[in-house]
């Protein structure tokens, strides 16, 4: 029976494996066909060991809905599309933008992925490329995404991008002060940490614009491990039509929310403001409390008391050493050998503690400690009471704004058709790539996954302890759960069954034990009636045969039991498995041949009771057939 059960558990697994693993093998294009957007080159798996080289394709993506999509691989068509920036900045000659750009290669393992790097530290630097179409906010999704990596972390400076106001005009002049749309990305000075998301909006009434900022760009978690662990980061910034928006980091959202709720300033203005001409009266008191003009100082109160006095019953130790100074000169110090006394002045050895005073209460001059003098009161000031006059924290009268207005479709922000890098960076080392700007977001994820994901996996594995490591390969091959659990089930059911013949065997013996009880007790009881009666029924009537006398109660007794022990034989033979049925059987035999030698034990004693009856009825008889003679 173990035999069965373990067959058809070793079937189930055997299948389940075959089965996932041939699943597993066509995972990466099915779920590629599952997806709307055309379909990217099959997924490389990184291999488990460090040496082997990974088999990278540059993402062939279609541009139906792609503005800009730029790996960098390709050093001929970056050389074509961007333009570094020779300009200053605004406010300032000496902030030229002279930092420098270098195309490298991304991870040692994936030859032909390249990426962008600023190669210089403490400098300006500043890049950008146009786009084939201008995004002008239609009813599109919007997607911003890229990958960073900071080689040598960051003391102070950004990594963040700018999408460039259309039309966005000579790249070669890029500046600080040129205008943008939306500005995404991180940023660290010192212990601070931003992951800013800022866009300009332009005020309907004036025209004006104001940078509007997302609250918590200073609260992302682990945006500072992002900087410092020398590993690729994909961040992500979508922004849908109904006004909503999503930020996320590798793969993980890090905050979601409405553009009229999450941001400073509000994208609608107050409808009132303060009046900027509105000026405090002079006589305007906001002093809740004064101090009580009736209050007078007691006759008592001394302020010429000091705060502390001198112990008068303090004592000197009788081990202070008043002789001795708390500090000696060091006699084992020695005179450098350049000391010049004309240059430096006579030579003096160190202080060091005097050691005499280490193992005694003090030494040098003994003063009496001070304690808390208990007249002291201080200067006295009158108690505080509520102001009669108080008229409350003074605040400008409201007026309307004249600037208000209402924007309930902050999504309609400023097209652009550029992207820039501008930046100033204390570090060196801080390399970009996969810059895509789209209205697709399964695009964004295909390629996500086909650049940054190889990356990432690489890293974990140099990194990831075996707990990590055992979590990352099984999220890979979910399958695999299936594997791990019938392995831990298939010991534990085995020992189970093992174990579990145990308990039948001591029922079985509890069983036949009570049903020989219970055969002993009825037999003694049908012995009992049995002997009056046989011998009453000799009286009255011819002597009985061996026969006759064999066919008593207690032989039915007999023959139930029999049958009773068959039928439990039976049912525990069907119930047990194939390897005990034999060592079970024999303990059934054993039983049996015991109950049956009991039993032809009581029908001889039974059967030795009626001979010895009926040969004293023969006597009898003899008896009173000499009698009747002799009469």
């Amino acid at each position: 029976m173990l035999n069965k059960y373990f067959r058809l558990i070793f079937s189930i697994f055997l299948l389940i494996t075959v089965r996932s693993s041939l699943c597993d093998e066509n995972t990466d294009s099915s779920e590629t066909d599952s997806v709307d957007s055309p379909s990217l080159p099959p997924l490389p798996s990184p291999s488990s060991s460090e040496e082997e080289l990974i088999d990278y394709q540059t993402p062939d993506i279609p541009l139906d809905n792609v503005y800009l999509y730029e790996p960098f691989d390709d050093k001929d068509s970056f050389h074509k599309n961007w333009v570094t920036s020779k300009a200053t900045k605004s406010d300032s000659e000496d902030g030229k933008y002279d930092g420098e750009w270098e195309i490298v290669p991304t991870v040692e393992r994936i030859p032909g992925d390249l990426g962008l790097m600023m190669n210089s530290r403490a400098r300006h630097h500043a890049i950008g490329a146009k786009f084939t179409k201008p995004f002008d906010f239609k009813g599109g999704n919007l997607v911003v995404q890229y990958d960073v990596q900071f080689r040598n972390g960051q003391e102070c400076g950004g990594a963040y991008l700018k999408l460039l106001q259309a039309p966005s005009g000579d790249l070669s002049k890029i500046h600080d002060k040129t205008p943008y749309s939306i500005m995404f990305g991180p940023d660290k000075c010192g212990n601070e940490h931003k992951l800013h998301f800022i866009f300009n909006h332009r005020n309907k009434k004036n025209n004006s614009l104001r940078e509007i900022h997302w609250k918590k760009a200073s609260t992302v978690t682990g945006l500072n491990e992002a900087i410092t662990d020398n590993k690729w980061h994909l961040f992500r910034l979508v922004v849908r039509p109904d006004n909503s928006y999503e930020i996320s980091v590798d793969k993980k959202i890090v905050g979601k929310g409405s553009l009229l709720e999450d941001f400073n300033p509000p994208v609608n203005p107050p409808k009132e403001i303060d009046d900027p001409d509105d000026t405090k009266p002079e006589d305007w008191d906001e002093r809740e409390k004064i101090p009580d003009p009736d209050a007078k100082k007691p006759d008592d109160w001394d302020e010429n008391e000091p705060r502390k006095i001198v112990d008068s019953n303090a004592q000197k130790p009788s081990d202070w050493l008043e002789d001795e100074p708390e500090m000696i000169p060091d006699p084992e110090a020695k005179k450098p050998e350049d000391w010049s006394e004309e240059m430096d002045g006579e030579w003096e050895p160190p202080l060091i503690n005097n050691p005499k005073c280490g193992s005694v209460s003090g030494c040098g001059p003994w003063k009496a400690p001070l304690i808390d003098n208990p007249k002291y009161k201080g200067k006295w000031k009158p108690p505080l009471i509520s102001n009669p006059n108080y008229q409350g924290k003074w605040a400008p009268r409201k007026i309307p704004n004249p600037d208000y207005f209402e924007d309930l479709n902050p999504y309609k922000m400023i097209p652009f058709d550029g992207v820039a890098f501008e930046l100033w960076t204390i570090s060196d080392g801080i390399a970009f790539d996969n810059i895509l700007i789209t209205s697709d977001i399964d695009l964004a994820n295909n390629v996500a996954d086909h650049t940054y994901q190889l990356k990432k996996d690489i890293n974990d594995e140099k990194t990831d302890n075996w707990f990590q490591s055992f979590i990352r390969s099984t999220n890979k091959k979910p399958w695999l759960w299936a594997v791990y659990i019938l392995s831990l089930l298939v010991p534990i059911f085995m020992l189970m069954r093992v174990l579990s013949p145990k308990k039948k065997d001591s029922e079985g013996k509890k069983k036949s034990s009570e049903n020989e009880q219970k055969f002993d007790a009825s037999g003694d009881d049908i012995s009992n009636v049995a002997g009056p009666s046989t011998s009453s029924s000799n009286r009255a009537s011819p002597p009985t045969t061996r026969g006759a006398s064999s066919s008593s109660p207690s032989s039915a007794q007999e023959q139930e039991f029999k049958e009773e022990m068959e039928v439990s034989t039976e049912e525990e033979e069907v119930e047990e498995d194939d390897d005990e049925e034999g060592e079970e059987g024999e303990r059934e035999e054993i039983i049996i041949g015991q109950d049956n030698e009991e039993e032809n034990d009581d029908e001889e004693e039974e059967e030795e009771e009626p001979e010895i009856e009926e040969k004293e009825v023969e006597e009898k008889g003899k008896a009173r057939l000499r009698r009747a003679r002799r009469e």
